[in-house]
């Protein structure tokens, strides 16, 4: 299943710092989002008017007001526009007002963009705008169901670590194409990960261990590496 299938849904990115800006609106439209965005509070609710967003991610502290106070605002003006707060703020008073101010989500920097884009999509869901969009993803004799988190593999059930889970989701979100290192440590773990890239190598190995193990079995491997790229989700080569 490729997201590349199903209609663009429109995503407002309002955040003041531009690498997080240009971070997760490349995620996004990678993933097949239509996206905007907007700097200040101010151009965030101009942009709701003309842009006409499915959904937002948000920035608590911007310059001009914060996320709530838009937020509040977006509630008084146009009704409800579905909210993911995005913010370094993780107190739990900051959270309850988020999500008694107008919002659907809280993110905490650093974030993984395989999470916030999860986020999003669910949130789609429940909101009726991604009705046609199934939660199971399927390539070959591979099958994740994304409300019960789980995986088989030729119909054999795979135990899989939350990351090593995120790790695959990506691959499915993606099949067939070449995905870069830096692409998947950017979607898989934190948007600003500067750790050693081997870390990625590592659950790689772990991934196809289990997966072509999965029932005891000796199954093709799915996950071919591109010498000197990355690593594609491809079918076993005949």
């Amino acid at each position: 299943m490729s997201t590349q299938e199903a209609p663009a849904h429109r995503v407002l990115v309002v955040d003041d710092e531009p690498n997080i800006v240009d971070v997760v609106s490349m995620a996004l439209r990678f993933q097949g989002f239509e996206v905007a965005t907007a700097g200040t509070g101010d151009e965030a609710l101009s942009r709701v008017e003309s842009f006409r967003p499915q959904i937002m991610v948000l920035d608590v502290m911007l310059p001009d007001m914060t996320g709530f106070e838009v937020a509040e605002k977006l509630g008084a003006q146009r009704g409800h526009v579905p909210i993911v707060f995005l913010t370094a703020r993780d107190a739990t008073e900051d959270k309850l007002r988020g999500l008694t101010s107008g919002g659907d989500d809280y993110v905490t920097k650093p974030f993984s963009l395989e999470e916030l884009v999860a986020r999003i999509r669910v949130i789609l869901r429940r909101t009726g705008q991604a009705t046609e969009e199934s939660s199971t993803l399927r390539f070959e004799d591979l099958e994740m169901d994304e409300d019960t988190r789980e995986v088989t593999r030729a119909g054999h059930l795979v135990d899989l670590t939350d990351t090593e889970y995120r790790l695959l989701r990506y691959f499915l979100r993606n099949p067939r194409r070449v995905l870069t290192r830096a692409q998947i440590l950017d979607h898989v773990w934190d948007y600003d990960f500067g750790g050693d890239a081997r870390v990625l190598e590592t659950y790689v190995s772990y991934l196809r261990r289990k997966l072509d193990g999965a029932g005891g079995e000796s199954l093709p491997s799915l996950i071919h590496t591109a010498r000197g790229v990355g690593y594609a989700l491809r079918a076993p080569r005949r």
